[in-house]
């Protein structure tokens, strides 16, 4: 039974994988925010406003595996963005996860299959429009994981997933009527919006022992759109 971390893991694709965590088995603990009814049984959620942002104060020997989930999806012409929206995004998406991993890492060294998974976006390789602040700041969390990396091998390994738009709450506003649902699918070869599950299974491969051989690498789950052109 492994031992694992969700940072931000009662909502979207961190509740997905929650749940498929726990229903292989392993143990898990989620922190967020708010809690959310639709947690598995026997999962262990600690409330981010109790630890006031201190997750030194986890009570936690050995952490198996870790996953920072918090994102942003910022979506303005570059004219309309301020200073501000720049570091919020860095903020929520870079330096949370930093704080995350560096509290985390003298217990995830002390497992024999440290794993850590952060999220990118497609949007980092492709370039879109309206992408500035979210890309930039998706585009450290890459930086990031790959410097660590190198820096925790042979240890702990760490591995990114640059998803399209999927379907969570943090995504509703693009995905808010039947419309909206429609063109974002016709953006994809597979003519799809992601699956919450779908970026989950990844998570939790990459977490796994069957994933012991990879790291330092950016996962693309994205129906096609970062490496197909359609014809018609």
């Amino acid at each position: 039974m492994a031992n694992y971390v969700i940072v931000g893991g009662t909502s979207g694709i961190g509740l997905a994988l929650a749940n498929k965590l726990m229903s292989n088995g392993d143990a898990v603990t989620v922190i967020s925010r708010k809690n959310n009814d639709d947690l598995a049984d026997g999962i262990h959620h600690i409330s981010l406003d109790v630890l006031k942002d201190d997750f030194n104060a986890i009570d936690l020997e050995v952490v198996d595996g870790l996953v920072y989930c918090p994102g942003s999806i910022n979506l303005k012409p570059f004219k309309a963005l301020k200073d501000d929206d720049f570091l919020e995004d860095f903020k929520i998406n870079v330096l949370g996860a930093a704080k995350a991993i560096k509290a985390f890492e003298p217990h995830l060294k002390k497992s024999e299959n440290a794993s850590v998974v952060l999220f990118s976006t497609v949007a980092v390789g492709q370039g879109m429009p309206y992408h500035a602040s979210t890309a930039a700041a998706k585009g450290a969390v890459e930086g990031l994981g790959k410097s660590l990396a190198a820096e925790f091998a042979p240890k702990i390994r760490v591995n990114m997933i640059a998803p399209s738009i999927t379907d969570t709450p943090m995504a509703s506003q693009l995905l808010s009527s039947t419309d909206k649902m429609e063109k974002s699918a016709k953006r994809h070869p597979l003519k799809a919006v992601g699956d919450a599950k779908d970026i989950a299974s990844l998570a939790s491969y990459l977490l796994s022992t069957d994933a012991k051989w990879i790291t330092g690498q950016v996962f693309g789950i994205d129906g096609g759109l970062s490496t197909l052109r359609s014809l018609q």
